[in-house]
């Protein structure tokens, strides 16, 4: 649990106005608790009209559709994955349990009042939430739609009944935070709509007064206690998008109309704000891209398919995050690891083996048209199904680059390339909004990739609560391929989603011509009086790295490269030679390269050390394992790291 000195370094990143709403939804939280609000009467005949079009399931690619099938008959058995934990009791899923721990959140409290940052009192809330997202019965709702087998809508009818009887407005974890409720909306929405056919689907829903009970609170909820603020990131685009959909989907209230309204407004004001104008997200998160992407896209295409378009300036948002992101990956559909990464979608209806990265931009292709140098993206259900529900061609206006973009100068993101090799390297914010929740101290870091593999890897997240010490490496400086000085971060932590200094870098230069050698320079003042400055030049298959401390070169320096768990190091002094098995796209079954690294430094290497950390990669929420990092200790000055691939 947070003590008296987060919630006064929080309260102290916030600005009057989010004092005085935020004190505005503590009134209502405690209104709540003794008087839950009223629902209107429910519409004597409900109807829904959302369907999607006459022949659109014929237009999923058979392989797509091998996927999905291979996914929701594993749900079938009763078997799904959350954040590296696998659960066998999907069959009769119990709401309140966390696997990984063995404990439950109570689910008869009153929702404000159960402590879900503590995982000793009620487990890893990220695994008690994530399957109440409900976005495995989009997966199995999918399934019954491009099958016609019951059985799927059956197991989707039984989980829906269970949750709605045993989370009652407002009782329990899963009304605590806005993000799930409007993820989990846009999951009813699109449940409803592929179980359309399905002999039970209207006493599921139009007829089920438990819908009706649910539908409205999570509604009214989202309408009343609308994230803000410090905190207005990827979690109001969520609520905006749940409440966005459900109005227009499932608009039977007296408030329907006006919720629509609100919600598609402050959906615009919102993804304008969370985006720079280069199309990357501000938070600087590569996954929550993926997310805001995909869910501002769904809200988007139900607002038009529901008579109410959203603003123009909305579609412009999604196109710049669009184009944003087919510059971005690497030749494997890859984004960045950048920032922090829980895992979050927005909607799934494929199986768990297509590529999110590349279905993202096959939407994109049929909304907004591919450019020449993207990516060609593959098959998937849900660019088929989600664009369908476009009644007319997005108006965007905004002008594209008819070159593929290497250096986002506002996000202070520029990707390097040449031939198989790829590199990231990082001179933006720190983060977005006062607080930076989902930034990493990672100013000046590299990452590089040869053919899709990591190389020089960003390790990832790992963890939001629970374990501070894991949280703390993985956002730690050391934690990345830059250079620490005197043992402290570049940037302070206030908490795990809050930083109270912020290290401010500069590019000082890039050059990314479209043939030769490539460039970037860039400094920050994370250790003032002290400067890090940094260059990085990628020529044919030779990245050059030079590291400068300027000013104060007293503290003692570490500089640290990690390395994907694909490669094993061999360190020869300051040699280390580097080696990975291909993957069988190519003829060569192994790689190599050399990693020359600064002579003045004394290198050390390290591979799945836990007092402290050091030594880990994260493929993913949850999940970690050893990888080796080398480490080089000494003073601060000039010093040059050369990597070679063979």
């Amino acid at each position: 649990m947070m003590g008296p000195g987060w919630y006064l370094r929080r309260l102290s990143r916030m600005g009057p106005a989010e004092v005085v709403g935020r004190a505005r939804h503590a009134v209502v939280q405690r209104q709540w608790r003794s008087a839950l609000p009223e629902p209107p009467a429910w519409p004597s005949h409900p109807r829904f009209t959302a369907q999607l079009p006459d022949g659109v399931l014929g237009k999923v690619s058979g392989e797509a559709v091998t996927r999905l099938l291979a996914t929701a008959d594993h749900l079938m058995a009763g078997r799904a994955e959350y954040f590296g934990v696998l659960r066998d009791d999907m069959v009769s899923p119990d709401w309140a349990l966390d696997p990984k721990t063995g404990r439950r959140a109570p689910l008869d409290v009153y929702a404000f009042d159960v402590p879900y940052r503590s995982e000793d009192e009620v487990g890893d809330i990220k695994q008690i939430w994530e399957p109440s997202r409900h976005q495995h019965l989009t997966v199995l709702a999918a399934a019954y739609a491009l099958t016609g087998t019951e059985t799927y809508a059956e197991r989707v009818a039984a989980h829906l009944r269970s949750w709605w009887a045993a989370n009652p407005p407002l009782r329990g974890p899963h009304w605590v935070s806005g993000i799930e409720l409007g993820i989990r909306l846009l999951s009813w929405v699109w449940v409803r709509r592929l179980l359309d056919g399905w002999a039970g689907v209207t006493a599921l829903f139009e007829d089920n007064p438990d819908f009706h009970l649910q539908l409205w609170h999570h509604q009214n909820w989202l309408a009343t206690l609308r994230s803000h603020g410090s905190s207005a990131n990827n979690h109001v685009i969520a609520e905006d998008a749940g409440l966005l959909a459900a109005a227009c989907a499932f608009g039977w209230f007296p408030e329907s109309p006006r919720w629509r309204a609100e919600a598609t407004r402050s959906l615009d004001v919102q993804l304008g704000r969370n985006t720079f104008g280069s199309g990357l997200n501000a938070e600087l998160a590569s996954e929550y891209h993926g997310l805001v992407l995909e869910l501002g896209l769904a809200a988007a295409l139900e607002a038009d398919a529901a008579g109410t378009p959203v603003p123009d300036s909305t579609w412009d948002v999604l196109l710049r995050m669009t184009d944003a992101l087919a510059s971005i990956v690497d030749n494997r559909f890859r984004p960045p690891r950048q920032g922090d990464a829980d895992d979050g979608f927005g909607l799934i209806v494929d199986g768990s083996e297509t590529n999110r990265w590349a279905s993202l931009l096959a939407t994109g292709e049929v909304l907004f048209g591919r450019l020449d140098w993207w990516p060609v993206p593959g098959d998937d259900v849900r660019t088929p199904l989600l664009t369908a529900l476009a009644l007319r061609t997005p108006r965007a206006t905004g002008v594209r680059s008819g070159r593929r973009p290497a250096h986002l100068r506002d996000a202070g993101m520029t990707i390097l390339r040449s031939g198989k090799v790829w590199a990231r390297c990082d001179g933006g914010p720190h983060g977005f909004l006062s607080i930076a929740a989902h930034a990493h101290a990672d100013a000046l870091s590299v990452e590089v990739r040869h053919d899709g593999v990591d190389i020089l890897a960003d390790p990832g997240t790992f963890c939001y609560h629970g374990e501070p010490q894991w949280r703390s490496y993985f956002r730690s400086t050391l934690g990345h391929n830059t250079l620490e000085l005197g043992g402290q971060d570049q940037s302070v932590s206030g908490g795990p989603f809050l930083w109270t200094r912020h290290a401010v870098t500069k590019v000082l230069g890039v050059h990314t011509p479209d043939h030769g050698p490539s460039h970037w320079s860039a400094a920050h003042d994370g250790y003032a009086p002290a400067v890090h400055r940094r260059t990085v030049e990628l020529d044919g298959a030779v990245l050059k790295i030079v590291d400068e401390v300027l000013g104060d070169t007293g503290p003692a320096a570490r500089l640290a490269f990690h390395l994907g768990p694909a490669v094993t190091a061999t360190l020869d002094g300051n040699v280390a030679h580097l080696r990975w098995e291909g993957d069988g796209r190519t003829l060569a079954p192994v790689h190599t390269a050399e990693l020359e690294l600064p002579a003045e430094l004394t290198w050390t290497a390290h591979r799945g050390e836990l007092d402290p950390p050091l030594g880990w990669y994260s493929a993913g929420f949850g999940r970690k394992e050893p990888s080796t990092t080398l480490v080089g200790s000494g003073t601060p000055g000039h010093s040059i790291t050369l990597l070679r691939f063979s």
